[in-house]
């Protein structure tokens, strides 16, 4: 379903959204960031900078409780919130990234924690001229339930999903042509991917040296930023705390560039050089990842090459990597 919308029908489409859904929406912060935050918290930002935290940790936390045992013995669980999420304004890789972590936590067994974080969420995609001066946002591939496409003088919007097409149903229909025009202009804007792609080649072909890893490790500072403003990234470990109330498990996020993370109980570490980490780090994403998902586990969002103080994040190791062992054509 396409339709097209003017500020008056969005805000309309939004305070219908608000009564349904915990509505999240962009707004601009004092130090100029764009973040995520209630609906009427504030003005909405329609158009700027990469939302600054991942959009991914509303469904998987960086710390989430699973379950408590009180002193009793009882166990329980959290209970799912009364309305479920809606988060609006989800650029092109920050919808890839949650449908990839749809692919690792829902596929069987199915990670109930996930599920209850996740069920009934509706994603709203903001594309088209939306990023900073309203420069041009590639459009999403469908995966979200609205796609909010911005143009001169309103937004056109898809519904790519059953929810998305209901909430759509009042609105007038939209120019189909322009539609095909916009698609047609997003698809040739694909530069990053092709980037990623080459390197993920390199790598597939074992191209690439182990003193490559060694030079790139050297600069790391063990920060772990990359991993933690990752959206694909999913590691974690968990954790029991114990107090006069009882045992409270949880789960924390992990970072595989941490000596600790592979480190067996016997002391040995298949992964227990710098080197060894940061390797896996790109393989991962580049080549493990399309050997089990059949894509890329970089979404080429940026994040990580904005946190990394060192400048050896995904864009910039796979840049590095093309220059040295491959060609750019």
């Amino acid at each position: 379903m396409l339709t097209q919308l003017d500020r008056p029908a969005l805000e309309q489409l939004l305070d219908k959204l608000a009564v349904e859904y915990r509505l999240k929406v962009p707004k601009q912060l004092a130090d100029g960031t764009r973040q995520l935050a209630p609906y009427r918290d504030g003005a909405i930002s329609l158009s700027g900078a990469v939302l600054h935290r991942k959009p991914t940790t509303y469904f998987f936390p960086q710390i989430e409780r699973l379950l408590t045992i009180d002193t009793s013995g009882t166990v329980s669980v959290p209970v799912q919130a009364e309305k479920p999420l809606a988060l609006f304004g989800l650029n092109r890789a920050d919808l890839a990234g949650v449908t990839f972590l749809d692919r690792f936590f829902l596929a069987a067994p199915v990670d109930d924690a996930y599920l209850r974080n996740r069920s009934g969420a509706l994603l709203i995609g903001l594309t088209g001229a939306a990023g900073p001066d309203n420069s041009f946002l590639p459009l999403s591939v469908g995966d979200c339930d609205i796609e909010m496409i911005a143009i001169r003088g309103g937004w056109m919007a898809l519904g790519h999903s059953v929810a998305g097409e209901r909430l759509l149903l009042d609105f007038p229909d939209g120019d189909p042509e322009r539609m095909v025009a916009l698609r047609k202009f997003s698809e040739s804007n694909s530069g990053h991917q092709d980037l990623l792609q080459k390197a993920s080649q390199l790598l597939t072909d074992d191209k690439v040296p182990d003193q490559f890893w060694v030079e790139i490790a050297d600069r790391c500072i063990l920060c772990s930023g990359c991993n933690l403003a990752c959206p694909t990234c999913n590691c974690f470990g968990m954790q029991d705390r114990t107090s006069e109330n009882g045992t409270e498990r949880s789960r924390v996020w992990d970072s595989y560039q941490l000596d600790a993370f592979m480190r067996e109980a016997s002391g040995h570490n298949p992964l227990g050089t710098e080197a060894l980490r940061t390797r896996r780090r790109i393989h991962h994403k580049l080549v493990a990842d399309v050997e089990r998902w059949g894509e890329l586990g970089c979404v080429a969002c940026g994040r990580c090459d904005r946190a990394c103080p060192t400048g050896i994040g995904m864009m910039a190791v796979a840049e590095e990597l093309v220059k040295r062992y491959g060609e750019i054509k």
